[in-house]
C-alpha cells in the first residue's frame, strides 16, 4: 500500500465534526465575509439523489415505484444532462440482426474491451439485464430504430462481436433521457433545478444528508436524508480537450465521496475518444465536442493527411471499428509523426456510403456540420483523440449500491467496475438503465419509517455551518487568480501529464503543478455573487483539483500501459498488474493498495474462450 502524507496531497484532514473540512478554495487572506453570510433553508426527504441524468432518472424511478417519494437535485434544468451528448446507442444482446449474440458475449467483449480489471459481477450484471432493460424503454416510448420487420434495429460498434447497439439516429442518449424524465414524471418524483451540492454531511462512516447552494438564489440548502445516491457523472471534463457539455463531469461525485469515506477505484483509467472536432477547423467552441462512433460504426473510415487509410497499419482486421483506445492512439501517432492535417486531427470519410443513408443514420451529425459549412455525405470531418470518459470511480457493490459508507449510494459515471480499463462503446448508456434499477430496488428496501422524518443532530448542524461559512468566504474572495483561468491551466496540465502518452517524470511534473494551482486557490478573485458563473466555477475547481491529484498519483502508481492507460517508459502489460487500485483519504492523507480481481462466470468464461470477434469485413 502507498501512503501519501498531508502534506503532499489536496485532501484536508478529518475535522472534529466528522467528515474532511476545507476542500473549498479560501480566497484571497483579506477577503470580508460580512456582505456574504449564506442564509440557508432545510429540506427534509427520505432519499436524495444527487444528479439528474440517466443513472440518477432510473434509481428515482425504481423507488418511486416502490412507492417512496425520493427529491432528484441537478446542477441545471430538468431533463438537461450530459446523458443528452451519448449519441451513437446502447448495447444489449437482442440478436435482432445477430440471433446468435447472447449476454455471456456481451459480457466477454465487455471484459475484453476492460483489459480484464472490470468486475465481473458488475458485468454480467450489466449485460444479463439489460435485453429487458431495453425493452422496458420501448415500452415506455423510446422510439427505437426499427427493421424491416419491425426488431429493434442494431448496429456495429466498436470491439463488438456482432451487432447489439440499439440506436436512435445518433441522438440516443437524447432521446433515452427524455423518456426517463416523461416516466419520472408521471410518477411525480420531486426534483429541484439549479442546485450544486458542495459536501455531504458524514462523519466518514455514514452520511445524514447534504450541503449546498441554489444556483440561481444562491440561498443555502440543507438537505436532511438518511440515504443519499451519487449520479453526479464522472471527471473528464478536467482536461482541456474533452467531450463533455460545458461545467459538467468536474469530478463533483467523487470529490464528494472521497470527502465522505468512501474510495475511489482505478481513477488512473480515462478514455480518450478517438473522434472529437478539431478546434482549429471548426472553432474553439467545438473543440472536443464528439462525433460518434456511429460514423465509424456505420463504416466511416479514417486517413491521414497523405490521404492513407491509416488503420491498415495498426489493426488491419479491426480496422476503425478496434477499441477506442487502440484508435486513439493511432490518430495521435500520425499527427505526432507528421501526418496529420495543417488544423491537427486526421479525416473521418463516409462520404462513400449513400447520402440517403447517411442523412437516416447520423441526422445530428449531418446537421450539426452543415451548419458550419461541411457536407459529411460528400466530404470528410476533421477529428482527434478528446478526453471523453472516466473508467475510474466510487468503489461500489454493484448489487447495492453501497459504497462501504452507511446511507451512501453511487450510480452511473461515478461509479467504477462496470468497464475496467478501457469501455465498450454503447455500454455507458446500458450500466445507467442496468444498474440504476438494481441500486433504486436495494435503496427502496432499506428506507424505514423513521427516515421519511431525519433529525437533525447538534454535529451534522454544526458542520454544515461550517460549509456555508467556507461558501461565505469563498464568495468574498478578493484575490488576483480567477476560478476560469486555474480551471483551463489545470485542464493543460492533465492534458499534458496524464493524457494519451503518459511517463513518470510527466506525472512528476504534473503533480508539482498541481501543487502550484493549489496554492494559488488562496488568492481566487470572484467576480459576482454567489449565482455568478465565477462562483460556481470556484466550486467546480475545488472539485477537480481533489480528483486530479487522485488520478496522477494513481497512474503514477500503475507501472504498465493497460487499456487507456499507456505508459511509455512500461509500454507493456504486466500480468502481474491485473489489480484494481483503491484510494481512501483521512487525516493521514492518501492512500493507495491494491486489490485482486475476481473471475467470471463459467458461461463468460466459455464465451471468452470461443474468441469471439467481429468481421469488420461486413462493412466493405
Amino acid at each position: 500500500m502507498t501512503q501519501i502524507p498531508p502534506a503532499d496531497h489536496g485532501v484536508p484532514a478529518a475535522d472534529d465534526a466528522g467528515g474532511i473540512d476545507g476542500r473549498l478554495p479560501q480566497g484571497g487572506a483579506e477577503a470580508d465575509d460580512r456582505d456574504h453570510e449564506v442564509t440557508s433553508d432545510i429540506v427534509t426527504t427520505s432519499v436524495l439523489v444527487i444528479g439528474a441524468g440517466a443513472a440518477g432518472a432510473r434509481v428515482a424511478i425504481e423507488l418511486a415505484e416502490s412507492g417512496l417519494e425520493p427529491l432528484v437535485v441537478g446542477k441545471r434544468d430538468y431533463g438537461d444532462a450530459h446523458t443528452t451528448w451519448a449519441a451513437g446507442g446502447i448495447n444489449a444482446a437482442l440478436g435482432s440482426l445477430d440471433p446468435e449474440d447472447d449476454w455471456p458475449i456481451h459480457a466477454a467483449d465487455t471484459l475484453n474491451e476492460g483489459h480484464h480489471l472490470n468486475d465481473p459481477e458488475a458485468v454480467e450484471l450489466t449485460t444479463k439485464h439489460m435485453p429487458d432493460r431495453i425493452r422496458e424503454l420501448d415500452e415506455w416510448g423510446l422510439s427505437f430504430a426499427r427493421t424491416d420487420d419491425g426488431a429493434i434495429n442494431q448496429r456495429y460498434f466498436g470491439a463488438q462481436s456482432y451487432r447489439r447497439t440499439c440506436f436512435v439516429g445518433d441522438r440516443t442518449g437524447e432521446a433515452m433521457l427524455e423518456t426517463l424524465i416523461d416516466r419520472a414524471k408521471a410518477l411525480e418524483i420531486p426534483y429541484r433545478e439549479n442546485v450544486m451540492i458542495t459536501r455531504l454531511l458524514s462523519d466518514g462512516t455514514r452520511v445524514d444528508g447534504a450541503v449546498g447552494f441554489d444556483m440561481e438564489t444562491g440561498e443555502g440548502l440543507l438537505f436532511r436524508t438518511n440515504h443519499v445516491v451519487l449520479a453526479a457523472g464522472g471527471f473528464s471534463a478536467a482536461y482541456q480537450r474533452h467531450s463533455s457539455r460545458d461545467d459538467e463531469n468536474n469530478g463533483d461525485a467523487q470529490a464528494l465521496a472521497l470527502e465522505a469515506g468512501a474510495r475511489l477505484l482505478d481513477t488512473e483509467f480515462v478514455q480518450f475518444h478517438p473522434t472529437g472536432m478539431v478546434g482549429e477547423r471548426y472553432g474553439e467552441e467545438w473543440d472536443g465536442r464528439l462525433v460518434t462512433e456511429a460514423v465509424r460504426g456505420e463504416g466511416g473510415r479514417l486517413y491521414n493527411a497523405d490521404g492513407e487509410r491509416f488503420m491498415e497499419r495498426y489493426s488491419p482486421d479491426q480496422m476503425e471499428l478496434d477499441a477506442r483506445d487502440v484508435v486513439a492512439r493511432a490518430i495521435a501517432a500520425e499527427i505526432r509523426e507528421g501526418r496529420g492535417t495543417e488544423h491537427g486531427g486526421v479525416y473521418l470519410d463516409i462520404s462513400h456510403r449513400d447520402s440517403k443513408y447517411i442523412r437516416e443514420r447520423l441526422p445530428t451529425m449531418v446537421d450539426r456540420f452543415e451548419k458550419l459549412g461541411v457536407d459529411i455525405t460528400a466530404e470528410p470531418m476533421e477529428v482527434g483523440p478528446t478526453a471523453h470518459y472516466t473508467m475510474g470511480g466510487v468503489d461500489i457493490d454493484f448489487r447495492t449500491g453501497e459504497t462501504g459508507v452507511d446511507g451512501l449510494y453511487a450510480v452511473g459515471e461515478a461509479v467504477a467496475g462496470v468497464h475496467g480499463a478501457n469501455r465498450l462503446g454503447g455500454n455507458s448508456l446500458a450500466e445507467t438503465v442496468a444498474i440504476g434499477k438494481l441500486v433504486g430496488e436495494h435503496v427502496s428496501e432499506q428506507v424505514t419509517a423513521a427516515d421519511h422524518e431525519p433529525t437533525i443532530t447538534d454535529g451534522q448542524r454544526a458542520l454544515a455551518e461550517r460549509e456555508f461559512a467556507a461558501l461565505a468566504e469563498l464568495a468574498a474572495a478578493d484575490g488576483d487568480a480567477t476560478p476560469e483561468t486555474l480551471l483551463e491551466e489545470l485542464g493543460d496540465l492533465l492534458w499534458t501529464h496524464a493524457g494519451i502518452l503518459r511517463n513518470e517524470d510527466g506525472l512528476r511534473e504534473g503533480l508539482d503543478h498541481l501543487e502550484d494551482l493549489r496554492a494559488r486557490t488562496a488568492d481566487l478573485q470572484i467576480d459576482g455573487d454567489r449565482t455568478s458563473r465565477s462562483f460556481e466555477y470556484a466550486v467546480d475547481l475545488s472539485m477537480s483539483l481533489t480528483v486530479a491529484e487522485v488520478l496522477l498519483r494513481t497512474a503514477l502508481e500503475r507501472t504498465e500501459s493497460r487499456g487507456a492507460h499507456y505508459r511509455t517508459d512500461f509500454p507493456e502489460t504486466d500480468p502481474d498488474w491485473r489489480q484494481n487500485l483503491i484510494v481512501s483519504a483521512d487525516e493521514r492523507g492518501l492512500s493507495i493498495r491494491r486489490r485482486g480481481v475476481a473471475e467470471p462466470s463459467e458461461p463468460v468464461r466459455e464465451a471468452l474462450e470461443e474468441g469471439y470477434a467481429l468481421d469488420y469485413h461486413h462493412l466493405e
